[in-house]
């Protein structure tokens, strides 16, 4: 009897072994599938200076320490270190700049959103500090919800909220809470 108990152990292990290696696929997408980390980047690049022209006329230079390309059905490129982003007008030159430490841009909806220390300048020296900022390129204008602190040559302005054009040369800051007259100090 021992005999029979030692064979029916070994024929239960290897139909065990039979039906587990039966039921292996080595289809190649879902083994990258499983593989592959969760909302890691498609591609992702370090040191990168982009161009974006119309009619051989530059239009945006956006530097980057760190690009991340993601893939999907809502693709986007993520700037976890930060960008540097400057708009050109034709006959103008350089009309705005800006950067912030962090960035995420939808491609889809066409929308940036900079976050952390951003920073927004124009050709006349006007500068807004925020720490929330969307770009739509559809309407080439910037919005921010979030505390605008806008620092011009002769007066400092805060508040709640702002809407702009791209150039940042025509801006309406939604709540103001203060102005301060640099020219009065």
């Amino acid at each position: 009897m021992p005999d029979s108990k030692k064979t029916t152990s070994i024929l239960i292990l290897l139909c065990s072994i039979i039906v587990l290696f039966s039921s292996c696929e080595n289809d190649i997408e879902k083994v990258k599938s499983l593989t592959r980390k969760k909302n890691a980047p498609a591609i992702s690049s370090r040191n990168s200076e982009v161009f974006i022209s119309d009619s051989a006329q530059i239009k945006i230079k956006l530097n980057a320490p760190q690009i991340d390309y993601y893939e999907g059905d809502e693709p986007y490129q993520e700037f976890p270190k930060g960008i540097d982003v400057s708009f050109y007008e034709d006959g103008k030159g350089l009309t705005s700049r800006i950067t912030a430490n962090y960035a995420i841009h939808k491609q889809n909806s066409k929308i940036m959103e900079a976050k952390r220390n951003v920073v927004v300048v124009n050709e006349k020296g006007e500068k807004l500090n925020t720490e929330h900022l969307i770009w739509e390129e559809e309407g080439d204008r910037i919005t921010s919800d979030a505390f605008v602190k806008i620092t011009t040559a002769d007066e400092i302005l805060m508040g709640e909220g702002l809407e702009s054009n791209q150039s940042f040369t025509k801006y309406r800051i939604k709540k103001i809470k203060g102005t301060i007259r640099l020219k009065d100090v």
